[in-house]
């Protein structure tokens, strides 16, 4: 598999304006905190010899948040008999570090990335269902022992968890940036294997990243709070605030057109909803809240 190397153009700055509200930080952040200096002198290196994730977030995403707290504790729970950590956390917290955020290519938050052997692959966006990063997590540590970096928990090589083959193609795909590669590539798993959970969700996320590719956020959200009932902008405006963690946002902003629109545009509305349902996991307490006034409006 092809791995892009880190993009040269790291000086640069990266526009996240688009993020949503403060969010709680966390008293302690897991992992080695990244910075441009560190992300040379020691992550890079360190990934020659053990996988290392980095999370991308920022402290104006409740989602970011979430999900630096499930990789922590999963970087905890992952030892070797020896005691040592079997793959490396790093974290990014990309207002602090947006160098760091444009040589990762980062457009939305969370993002999670692998970096094995000085080379990156995107690994999933948003926050998804804890047993799903599990999974993500021991696929990317199986990619990594088959270029001999990492072992088990067990201190042994890492047993084989072989790709899907639509899920290698749209790995590559995604590390291209070409997402409508990737999206074929999900749909054609999807034909195959129509209840698999992770090509549902790699689906949804290439498709989100693909619907908010070029937008301005900042001009999109301007121009949805002066036009509340404009169900085209009310979409975009959602698809952001999804990509950027502001789930609440998004959910409300869809559900009150669902409350006031006439079909065709109510029931547009409606599957954009539970399609933004998708992206976020099934026990975020926003979600389980939308799902119940989704459900009042409709009944």
């Amino acid at each position: 598999m092809s791995l892009p190397p880190l993009p040269k153009n790291f000086a640069r700055a990266v526009d996240l304006s688009g993020l949503g509200k403060t969010a709680e930080v966390m008293e302690t952040i897991p992992g080695i905190v990244v910075n441009q200096e560190n992300l040379i002198s020691e992550i890079l290196p360190q990934s020659n010899s053990k996988v290392v994730i980095l999370v991308c977030w920022s402290p104006r995403s409740t989602q970011a948040i979430s999900l630096l707290e499930v990789m922590g504790k999963f970087e905890a729970l992952d030892t070797n008999s020896d005691g040592d950590k079997t793959w490396v956390l790093g974290t990014v917290n990309v207002d602090a570090e947006p160098q760091v955020a444009q040589a990762l290519q980062v457009q939305s938050v969370p993002l999670a990335i692998a970096v094995i052997q000085e080379q990156i692959v995107p690994l999933f966006e948003s926050a998804p269902p804890e047993d799903q990063i599990r999974q993500v997590i021991t696929k990317v540590i199986s990619l990594a022992a088959d270029r001999g970096v990492g072992s088990t928990t067990e201190g042994a090589p890492v047993p084989e968890v072989p790709m899907e083959p639509e899920e290698e193609i749209a790995m590559n795909a995604m590390a291209e940036g070409d997402f409508v590669a990737a999206k074929a590539a999900y749909e054609k798993w999807l034909a195959r294997k129509p209840g698999d959970n992770l090509a549902k969700l790699g689906l949804a996320q290439t498709e989100l990243i693909i619907r908010i590719t070029g937008l301005d956020a900042k001009d999109i959200l301007a121009k949805a709070a002066l036009a509340p009932n404009d169900l085209t902008l009310a979409i975009q405006a959602a698809d952001l605030e999804i990509a950027n963690g502001d789930n609440r946002s998004a959910f409300d902003r869809l559900i009150k057109l669902v409350k006031i629109l006439e079909d065709p545009d109510r029931k547009r509305a409606r599957d954009h909803l539970i399609q933004l349902f998708s992206l976020v996991d099934p026990q975020d307490p926003d979600l389980v809240k939308a799902r119940q006034q989704l459900a009042s409006a409709l009944f």
